[in-house]
């Protein structure tokens, strides 16, 4: 990505959240105003620290709207409606550093055991989706690896934050690995 399109991801996504502190809505993105890339179909997660601790974090695993429109919606998202958070006060905003990830497309993993799940990971790299049945379902972006970096703790809490036992396996397990480009303040 371009420090052009780095500069307007980070722009929109505080614009977003602008709007939401000044006027109570969403932002209305206008795509031709944007540089090209920041127009077509993205999927972004928006994470919000403040003094160094998670304050907030949205995004959406596949590219359904414009990836400009995906940052904004998610900005908002992270900053009003994180359920984990009370929505965000005007008094927070400054102190607030936004990171932007950029998904890159899922690729399913083919995996026969938790141990061979575990070769299959590249720490630092893999963003990854856990899913059993409609109801666990639960992602870690490539960033978690920072405060997660051995793979078998990766995968464990993994699990709890899908609602599963960190010893948890079943055949159908099915996960997904991504990769991201992230964009920092």
């Amino acid at each position: 990505m371009s420090e052009e399109e780095r500069g307007a991801l980070l722009g929109l996504a505080r614009a977003a959240i602008r709007s939401g502190l000044e006027q109570g809505r969403r932002l209305e993105v206008a795509p031709g105003t944007l540089p090209p890339r920041l127009a077509r179909p993205g999927a972004a997660f928006v994470t919000l620290q403040r003094h160094g601790a998670l304050r907030g974090c949205i995004g959406s695993l596949e590219a359904r709207q414009s990836l400009a429109r995906d940052v904004a919606e998610n900005a908002f998202n992270a900053a009003f409606r994180d359920p984990r958070f009370p929505p965000l006060q005007q008094e927070e905003f400054g102190s607030v550093r936004l990171s932007i990830s950029v998904l890159k497309p899922a690729e399913p993993l083919a995996v026969t055991s938790e141990e061979n799940l575990l070769r299959q990971l590249r720490p630092g790299q893999d963003g990854l989706i856990l899913e059993l049945d409609d109801s666990h379902r639960a992602t870690f972006l490539p960033a978690v690896w920072d405060s997660l970096p051995e793979p078998r703790r990766f995968v464990a809490e993994l699990k709890r934050k899908a609602g599963l036992p960190a010893d948890f396996w079943s055949p159908a397990l099915r996960f997904y690995r991504y990769g991201a480009e992230t964009v920092k303040e």
